[in-house]
C-alpha cells in the first residue's frame, strides 16, 4: 500500500488554510499528488410539494451563496498550493458527504477533521463522519482540531479480530512504515491468552513489512472502548491512532 494520491475535505464554512496546509505536509511526505474537495447545498425547510416562486427564489439565492463561497475557497486554494502542478481543486453544489465519497474514487486517503463548531450537525454543508467512514471506501485520516503537523512517530493501533480492523492494517500502512513506534493494542475480552496470541499475530505481521511494532493487552475497565484507546494513546504519547471504520470517527 502507498500514498500517490491524496483528497483533502475543506468545510464551506470554514478557512480552507489551515486543513490544506496539514494535508499538503502529509502529501510532500509521500511524494503524493493533492486533490482539495469542498461542496456544500442550499437547505430548504419546506417539502418539494410546498413549492413556490417565493420558495424557488430562495432556493437560488442560496446556491448563489454557495458557489460564491466556493469560489472563494478556490481562492484561498490557490495562494496556499501555488504553482504547484499536483495540486488540483474539485469543488461540486451537493451533499458534502456523498461528493467526498464520489471523488474518493481517485485518492488512496481521505483528510477530513472534525467540522466546524457552527456546523456540525449540518450534514448539508459539512460531511457526515460516520456516513462517509462508510462509503468512501478509502481510508480517512481526521486531522487534530488544532490541525498542528501529524509527524506519526508514536502510533496507536486499536486492535480487535475483525475485518475493518485487518484492512485498517493495510490502508494505514504507509505511516506505520515510517513511525518510530507502533503500539497494537487490545482488549482482553476473550480471554488474556487468545488476545495475546493474536496481538502477536499482528506485531509479527507487521514487523515483515518493516514496522516497529510491540503488543500491549488492555485490561477491561469501566471505560468505553473509545475512551480506553483515548486513555492508553495519551499514556504513550500517540499523535495517531489507527481503528477500523464501524462507523465512528476514528479511522485512518
Amino acid at each position: 500500500m502507498i500514498y500517490t494520491t491524496i483528497l483533502v475535505q475543506l468545510d464551506i464554512d470554514a478557512p480552507a488554510t489551515p486543513r490544506l496546509i496539514f494535508a499538503q505536509e502529509i502529501a510532500r511526505r509521500f511524494e503524493a499528488d493533492l486533490i482539495a474537495v469542498t461542496a456544500g447545498e442550499p437547505s430548504m425547510l419546506v417539502s418539494p410539494s410546498e413549492s413556490s416562486p417565493a420558495t424557488a427564489e430562495v432556493l437560488r439565492r442560496r446556491t448563489l451563496e454557495l458557489e460564491d463561497r466556493i469560489k472563494k475557497l478556490k481562492e484561498e486554494f490557490l495562494a496556499v498550493v501555488g504553482n504547484n502542478e499536483r495540486a488540483s481543486w474539485r469543488a461540486e453544489v451537493d451533499d458534502p458527504t456523498r461528493a467526498v465519497a464520489l471523488h474518493a474514487r481517485a485518492a488512496d486517503l481521505v483528510i477530513t477533521g472534525a467540522p466546524a463548531a457552527a456546523a456540525a450537525g449540518d450534514f448539508q454543508r459539512t460531511i457526515d463522519p460516520a456516513a462517509l467512514i462508510l462509503s468512501a471506501g478509502r481510508p480517512v485520516l481526521f486531522a487534530a482540531d488544532d490541525l498542528s503537523a501529524l509527524k506519526g512517530e508514536k502510533v496507536m493501533l486499536a486492535w480487535k479480530d475483525c475485518r475493518e480492523a485487518r484492512r485498517a492494517v493495510v490502508d494505514a500502512m504507509p505511516f506505520l512504515r515510517n513511525a518510530k513506534e507502533v503500539t497494537v493494542l487490545s482488549a482482553a475480552e476473550r480471554g488474556t491468552l487468545a488476545v495475546r496470541d493474536g496481538a502477536a499475530d499482528v506485531v509479527r505481521f507487521l514487523m515483515k513489512h518493516g514496522v516497529k511494532a510491540r503488543s500491549q493487552v488492555m485490561e477491561s475497565d469501566e471505560l468505553s472502548a473509545g475512551d480506553s484507546i483515548t486513555v492508553a494513546a495519551d499514556h504513550i504519547g500517540a499523535d495517531l491512532i489507527v481503528a477500523g471504520g464501524y462507523g465512528h470517527s476514528r479511522a485512518a
